[in-house]
């Protein structure tokens, strides 16, 4: 087993020329919401779920985007709501929001 159950990362990258970036939808916000989130839900450390930062994941224009490991799970959102529900769906039962997933 790893030291984590899910690791997930979210792009807060920002570009400076004007193309598309995460950061342009507040990723740095939502991943702060995250991690307090698992933190409040008693779900962070060794064995849990750790929320990290990310630079350029190189798929801005479908962000904002996250990623799940171990399973490599690709995700967008719009608001927090949409992380709560990747949140109570896929890091608490395991299952993935359809809705929200990219394409691999």
């Amino acid at each position: 087993m790893s030291y984590y159950r899910y690791h997930v990362f979210f792009c807060i990258n920002r570009r400076e020329d004007g193309r598309a970036c995460c950061a342009n939808h507040h990723s740095q916000e939502v991943r702060d919401y995250a991690k307090e989130r698992i933190k409040s839900l008693g779900l962070d450390g060794k064995g849990g779920v750790r929320i990290n930062t990310a630079g350029c994941l190189d798929r801005c224009e479908e962000g904002p985007v996250v990623v799940i490991y171990p399973e490599g799970t690709w995700y967008t959102y719009v608001d927090k709501e949409d992380i709560d529900e990747i949140i109570d769906q896929h890091l608490r039962q395991g299952h993935v929001v359809e809705r929200l997933k990219l394409k691999s």
